[in-house]
């Protein structure tokens, strides 16, 4: 299961992303907005909730640039958010960085582009071996 929000620059977005995606077997639990307006830390919170809860595998944040939502949701302890705008990046945050939550901007990129790179995070495994001595040390210091 996935979680996914937004604010409400990133409706549309996420429609297109929930419709496409769900076409290809994936399961999302749409934590909203649909519409109305929201503040994005509150929404943030709100799909990593579900990730450090256990209910949801990973996320994804959408806001008008995708920056205020990888700021947010990076506050939260166990969550590794990465800004996706690029496949080489989105795949390599999952390989290397063991990412739980992807955020990007409506305003940046374009529905297409946009479930491709969801595609890729969704579907993408992370290599452990020395990239896990790495991820370990993130959390040694989120844990300070």
């Amino acid at each position: 299961m996935i979680a996914i929000g937004c604010d409400h620059a990133g409706v549309e977005l996420k429609k297109s992303i929930i419709q496409t995606l769900s076409e290809k077997g994936f399961e999302f639990c749409d934590m909203g907005t649909d519409g109305e307006p929201c503040d994005y830390p509150d929404m943030a919170e709100k799909v990593c909730e579900q990730i450090t809860s256990g209910k949801c595998e990973r996320g994804i944040l959408i806001c008008g640039t995708g920056i205020g939502m990888s700021i947010a949701a990076n506050k939260i302890k166990g969550i590794r958010a990465a800004l996706c705008a690029d496949s080489f990046s989105t795949r390599f945050t999952r390989l290397h960085n063991d990412s739980n939550v992807m955020c990007m901007g409506a305003r940046t990129i374009g529905p297409g582009l946009a479930c491709e790179l969801a595609e890729i995070f969704l579907t993408t495994g992370f290599e452990g071996g020395r990239h896990q001595r790495r991820v370990d040390l993130i959390t040694a210091i989120e844990n300070k």
